[in-house]
């Protein structure tokens, strides 16, 4: 593990000017750390979070509505948090992230109230589907930008993406098993999932010792802070000069996301055990394989990227993933389906690094955590609405394909309108 942080530094080509002397820092091995665990810990509590609040006694409509309010709230202590970062400092409001973590998962350990448990999915910061939530990545990618040239900020955030997607896999993993584990060894099933609870909260405490030990290299160079609070009836919302950019991003990205909504994991396995009868367990096998190759197709995209540059590498890798897609419910067999779905995983995450890395390249330092946090939230926002649409669609034997066409459309449509608008912009040196 020590070698590994030691060769991200390496690839990152950390340094900063200090007093007029360059200096090495530590905070990008550190960054990655809170990010494995991190990822790590949405996975572990994924898994079991639903069960666990059924167990506590909560009905479908009541578990359906504070998984609701976590997505809601997270985007909008995101919003806040990460529109204040760089004004306020970015260590201040990443420790300030793991404490609302931290203060989720002990509520949700410690109270079966139904109103307790909805004020804790409101303000704290819990994923239900594993996935990145919160105000972390937009303020860790901003983080980053300051120690890393850019002409290795996409590989660093290859791996970045590469390490989360593995942490997630792995955190799954663990806590399914550690639960029924402990619940074939005589633990009641209620207590067995609240271990895992317990288990997240244990993570957050760990990321805030993380935190702080970051250096100020991680904030925004001092003469280009942001010193004033944002004018929110102005839209300001942290943003300068790069705010008509950052808002048409985010408007791109909300279509891209909309669009991935259709065919989010859940949506898709179910799909695969209502058309070709596969187990549970094979399904996990299938999209364990996914995960991780969609974490190594992050890594290609460095090489690519030098080559063709970012935004040309965002495109032509993302067009052909969701023809693939479109192709998915075509297959006459399961096989053939798989194969699909494998070859477009393989290269779905392709755009990923290089969307983030085209973001803080294209804004002022000062804004960056402001940019990556409102393109975030702008695609956690389109995200949540296309199941609303999908639910019906796959409940229908004769439309269960749509969502497949439904989404690989509109993510072309989102290709080639990104292209055409910034195909011209050029990015500050």
């Amino acid at each position: 593990m020590c070698s590994f942080f030691n060769s991200i530094g390496e690839v990152s080509g950390i340094s900063r000017a200090v007093s007029g002397a360059p200096r090495i820092v530590s905070d990008v091995p550190a960054l990655f750390a809170t990010r494995i665990l991190r990822l790590f810990a949405y996975g572990l509590l994924s898994v079991v979070l639903a069960l666990y609040l059924a167990a506590a006694g909560l009905s479908e409509r009541q578990i359906g509505l504070l998984l609701t309010l976590t997505l809601v709230g997270d985007t909008l202590l995101s919003l806040w948090i990460t529109t204040n970062a760089d004004r306020i400092g970015r260590k201040r409001m990443l420790v300030a992230g793991a404490a609302l973590m931290i203060l989720a998962g002990v509520l949700f350990a410690a109270t079966h109230s139904f109103w307790l448990l909805l004020f804790a999915a409101t303000v704290g910061v819990i994923s239900p589907s594993g996935n990145e939530v919160g105000p972390f990545l937009a303020i860790e990618q901003a983080a980053l930008s300051e120690e890393i040239t850019a002409n290795r900020r996409t590989k660093v955030f290859a791996w970045y993406n590469l390490v989360g997607s593995f942490a997630t896999a792995a955190g799954s993993l663990a806590g399914g098993s550690l639960a029924q584990l402990l619940h074939s060894r005589g633990v009641a099933e209620l207590d067995s999932y609240r271990a895992v609870v317990v288990g997240y909260a244990v993570i957050g405490a760990a990321m805030i010792l993380l935190f702080l030990k970051l250096s100020s290299a991680v904030e925004p160079p001092l003469v280009k802070r942001v010193q004033r609070k944002p004018e929110w009836f102005k839209a300001d919302l942290g943003l300068g000069p790069s705010r008509r950019s950052v808002f048409t991003l985010a408007g791109l990205f909300t279509i891209d996301a909309f669009a991935g909504g259709f065919v989010v994991q859940a949506f898709v396995a179910y799909w695969f055990h209502v058309r070709f009868g596969v187990a549970p367990a094979t399904l996990g096998g299938i999209f364990f394989g996914a995960n991780v190759l969609a974490g190594i197709s992050a890594l290609s995209a460095t090489w690519l990227a030098k080559r063709i540059g970012l935004l040309a590498t965002m495109v032509g890798t993302h067009i052909p993933s969701n023809v693939l897609l479109m192709l998915v419910p075509l297959m006459p067999n399961l096989t053939l389906a798989i194969a699909l779905l494998l070859l477009r995983f393989s290269i779905s995450q392709m755009d990923v690094p290089t969307r983030q890395a085209y973001t803080m390249a294209l804004v002022m330092p000062e804004e960056r955590s402001a940019a990556a946090g409102i393109t975030g939230i702008a695609r956690t926002l389109g995200a949540s609405l296309a199941p609303l649409i999908a639910g019906p669609l796959y409940a229908t034997a004769a439309l269960a394909g749509l969502p497949f066409f439904l989404s690989g459309g509109l993510k072309i449509v989102y290709d080639l309108l990104i292209w055409k608008i910034f195909r011209n912009v050029e990015l500050p040196k």
